[in-house]
């Protein structure tokens, strides 16, 4: 693999930071895609975000609440194994 030599040999990331965004976000990103999935629940069809838009958001939010909750234990895991 060509290597530019400005990254260092030996680069890893941030461990704990990633840990404590996940630690975060998990549960932000779980009320965000509850609360838009309840509010589409309770949309009128002709209201201003439309019902459509919430349940999309929602899904939003629940794409991020998977990725965010896949990197907690890709950290967990490393944590374990490097320390």
């Amino acid at each position: 693999m060509w290597r530019s030599g400005s990254e260092p040999v030996t680069a890893r990331s941030d461990l704990k930071l990633r840990f404590l965004l996940s630690v975060l976000f998990v549960p932000f990103f779980a009320l965000c895609t509850a609360g838009f999935a309840v509010w589409a629940a309770l949309a009128s069809p002709h209201g201003a975000p439309s019902s459509g838009t919430l349940v999309v958001f929602a899904g939003g939010c629940g794409v991020l609440t998977l990725v965010a909750a896949a990197d907690l234990w890709v950290v967990v895991r490393r944590r374990r194994t490097e320390l």
